[in-house]
C-alpha cells in the first residue's frame, strides 16, 4: 500500500512538471484567453461579474476540495474548467466600460512576456539568480532616469511591486539620508513628513511603518485645482525650522489619486532647495505623461526631485505590478538598508553590489517585474507610451465636455489627466447634502453590480462624488454617453423607489 501511494504521488509530481502536459494545456490556455479577449474588448458581456463574497469564497474552496490525481486527458479538461471559471468570475478590465480604478486595460502582448517569467520562475536578489531579469531591470531604470532628465551614470533606481512598496522604499531612503542615525537609533524628536493634502494613504501608512507616526504627516492644503498650495508649503517649512522640528521629506503629487492633479513641481523644488529638504514625488499615476510632447509640461520641475515613484502598471499599460523607484543622486542607493547577508552577497565581488537588487529593495527574492514593460517597449518603441497617454487624456477631455453640457450633471474637477469626478444632480426639490451623497453611493453600487459599467466613488471634503479613470484605449465617447444615460436611469429608479417608500 505504501509503495502504491508513493507511486501515485510520483505520477502527480511528474505530471505537474511535464513539458508535454504543459504544451497541451498552454494551447487550451491560449484558446480560452483569446476567446475572452475577443469578447470583452468588443464590449460584450458584463464588466464586473458580481457575486456575493461569501458565496464566491465557498465556490473557490470547492475546487480545492475536488483536486485529485488523474490521467492527462482529465487534467486538461480540469484545466479548461478552472480557466473558464476564472474568466467567468473575474473583473473584466479590458472591457471598454471599465473606467473605475487606476488599473489599466493592460496590453495583452505585454502579458505574454510576464508569462515567460512566471513559467520559468525568473527571480531576483543577486545577479546570478536572475541574470536576464536583472539586466532588463537595469536597462529599464536607465531609460526611465533619462526620460526624467537625469544622466544614467549619476542616477539610480530599482523596480518593485507597486506604489505602496515604492513609496515606502523611497521615503525610507529619505529618512536614512536625512537622519543618518535613524536605522539604529530611531527618529529624532519632533520629526515630520510634509505632504499634499490629497496624499495617497500609502504615504501615511509609510509614516506609521517607519516609526514617524501618522500624526506627524503634516498636510499642506490644496487650491481649487487640488494642487498643493506652495505659499502654505513655504510658510510651514519656515515655521518648522523656527520650532526646530526636523523635516524628513516633502511629498508632492504628480497625478493625485482623488482627481489626478499635478502639483507645481518647479515651485515645490524651489522651496525644498531653499529649505534644504528632500523632495519626493509620488508620480505613480502621472509619471508616464513625460512621454507625451503635448502633456509633459505637467511634470515640469520633476528632474529636481530627490526621489520619484512611477508605476508602469498604470499609464504605461503593462500588467501589475511594476513600479520604479528612482533617485537623482546615485550615492544614496545603498542607504535604504544597513544590513549584512553573507549567504547572498559575495564579499570577494564587491562590484556586483551595484548590479544586485537585494540590498536596495524590501524584497529579497523578487519576481521579475520588468518583463512586460521591457517586451512592450522593445516591440513598439517608446512612442507607444506617448500615443497611449495622448489618447486617454483626449478621451477624458471629451468626457469632461459632455459632463459640462449636461444639465443634470456637475463636473467636480477640471481634469489635468484622465481622472474625472462628477455628481448626478437630478431635479430633487429640498434634497440635503447627505441625501445627495447617499444617492451617488447608491447609484454606484447598483451600477457596478449590474455589470453595465464599473466606476468608483470618492469624497472631496464632505461631498461624495462619482469618479472615473479612463484607463482603456478602447473606451469611446459612445461609452461615456451610455454611462450618463445609465446613471440617469439608475438614479431615477432609486428616487422612484424612495418616493414609493421602498428605499432609504
Amino acid at each position: 500500500m505504501a509503495e502504491e501511494k508513493i507511486s501515485r504521488q510520483s505520477d502527480s509530481v511528474q505530471q505537474a512538471w511535464s513539458a508535454e502536459l504543459f504544451a497541451t494545456a498552454s494551447q487550451t490556455w491560449s484558446e480560452l484567453l483569446s476567446e475572452h479577449l475577443w469578447k470583452v474588448t468588443s464590449g460584450a458581456g458584463p464588466v464586473l461579474n458580481w457575486a456575493d463574497p461569501v458565496a464566491a469564497i465557498r465556490a473557490a474552496g470547492s475546487f480545492l476540495d475536488a483536486g485529485k490525481p488523474a490521467d492527462s486527458d482529465e487534467l486538461i479538461q480540469r484545466i479548461r474548467g478552472l480557466i473558464s471559471e476564472m474568466l467567468s468570475r473575474g473583473q473584466n478590465l479590458h472591457h471598454p466600460r471599465y473606467i473605475g480604478h487606476q488599473v489599466p486595460s493592460s496590453s495583452p502582448v505585454a502579458g505574454l512576456f510576464d508569462a515567460v517569467g512566471s513559467v520559468t520562475n525568473q527571480v531576483m536578489a543577486i545577479y546570478e539568480m536572475g541574470p536576464w531579469s536583472t539586466a532588463v531591470e537595469h536597462a529599464l531604470i536607465e531609460r526611465l532616469c533619462r526620460k526624467v532628465g537625469w544622466e544614467s551614470e549619476s542616477s539610480s533606481g530599482v523596480l518593485t511591486h507597486g506604489g505602496s512598496l515604492a513609496n515606502l522604499t523611497a521615503l525610507l531612503t529619505a529618512r536614512n539620508v536625512c537622519f543618518p542615525d535613524s536605522w539604529r537609533s530611531g527618529l529624532p524628536d519632533g520629526a515630520v513628513l510634509v505632504a499634499n493634502a490629497d496624499v495617497h494613504y500609502c504615504v501615511t501608512r509609510t509614516a506609521g511603518i517607519l516609526g514617524l507616526g501618522v500624526e506627524n504627516v503634516l498636510r499642506v492644503p490644496v487650491n481649487e485645482q487640488r494642487r498643493m498650495r506652495t505659499d502654505l508649503l513655504d510658510q510651514l517649512l519656515s515655521q518648522l525650522r523656527r520650532q526646530g522640528r526636523p523635516v524628513m521629506a516633502v511629498s508632492a503629487c504628480a497625478g493625485s489619486t482623488p482627481t489626478g492633479a499635478f502639483d507645481d513641481l518647479e515651485q515645490v523644488a524651489e522651496i525644498c532647495t531653499r529649505h534644504g529638504v528632500w523632495m519626493h514625488v509620488d508620480a505613480a499615476h502621472g509619471g508616464s505623461v513625460i512621454f507625451s510632447d503635448r502633456h509633459r509640461q505637467l511634470l515640469r520641475g520633476i528632474e529636481r526631485a530627490d526621489s520619484i515613484v512611477w508605476d508602469a502598471h498604470k499609464m504605461m499599460f503593462v500588467p501589475a505590478l511594476c513600479t520604479a523607484v528612482l533617485y537623482r543622486n546615485r550615492e544614496v542607493r545603498f542607504q535604504t538598508f544597513a544590513q549584512d547577508a553573507p549567504y547572498l552577497f559575495d564579499p570577494s565581488s564587491p562590484g556586483m553590489a551595484d548590479i544586485d537588487s537585494g540590498m536596495r529593495t524590501v524584497e529579497c527574492t523578487k519576481r521579475a517585474a520588468g518583463f512586460g514593460l521591457w517586451g512592450l517597449w522593445s516591440l513598439f518603441g517608446e512612442q507607444i507610451f506617448a500615443d497611449l497617454v495622448d489618447q486617454v487624456l483626449e478621451r477624458s477631455q471629451q468626457f469632461h465636455r459632455m459632463l459640462q453640457e449636461a444639465d443634470d450633471f456637475e463636473s467636480c474637477n477640471d481634469p489635468a489627466c484622465n481622472i474625472l469626478t462628477f455628481r448626478y444632480c437630478p431635479d430633487w426639490p429640498g434634497a440635503s447634502d447627505p441625501e445627495l451623497n447617499w444617492l451617488q453611493r447608491e447609484i454606484r453600487t447598483r451600477l457596478i453590480r449590474s455589470g453595465e459599467f464599473y466606476i468608483v466613488q470618492t469624497s472631496l471634503e464632505q461631498t461624495v462624488v462619482l469618479r472615473t479613470t479612463v484607463m482603456n484605449p478602447l473606451t469611446t465617447t459612445s461609452d461615456f454617453g451610455d454611462l450618463l444615460d445609465a446613471v440617469r436611469r439608475t438614479g431615477k429608479q432609486i428616487l422612484g423607489e424612495r418616493s414609493a417608500g421602498g428605499c432609504g
